[in-house]
């Protein structure tokens, strides 16, 4: 299982509604994305490179999703992503848990979320 945990300079409900909305998640990591922010809608990301479907849905706490990439084998089971946000002092503490990856991809995933993800999201929302 892959699991960060970071501080982001945002409220919880700007990350919430950025990461479940198609311009706000283009516009926080700088590729194109299509998401809503109902539960069973399906949605990609990265300009089709990740692809899954919203399970649950805790307003400005939780979002739960399935999440796979072009990468993944025909046969390889989606993976599952849990992000929860907690607002703390100066922002937002992210903890994201990312479990089911194929097992010879985790490492290449354990950096991408820093580097497609985090780092862009600390650009944005500063």
């Amino acid at each position: 299982m892959i699991k960060h945990k970071i501080t982001i300079s945002a409220i919880p409900e700007q990350i919430y509604s950025a990461w479940l909305s198609s311009d706000g998640h283009s516009k926080m990591t700088g590729a194109t994305a299509e998401i809503s922010d109902k539960i069973g809608d399906i949605f990609t990301a990265w300009d089709g490179y990740i692809a899954g479907e919203n399970l649950e849905l805790i307003k400005n706490k939780k979002i739960v999703q399935s999440w796979r990439t072009s990468e993944f084998a025909d046969d390889d089971l989606d993976s599952k992503l849990t992000i929860t946000l907690k607002e703390v002092n100066g922002g937002t503490e992210l903890t994201l848990e990312h479990s089911d990856t194929p097992p010879d991809q985790e490492d290449a995933y354990r950096s991408g979320w820093q580097e497609n993800y985090f780092d862009p999201m600390q650009d944005f929302f500063q």
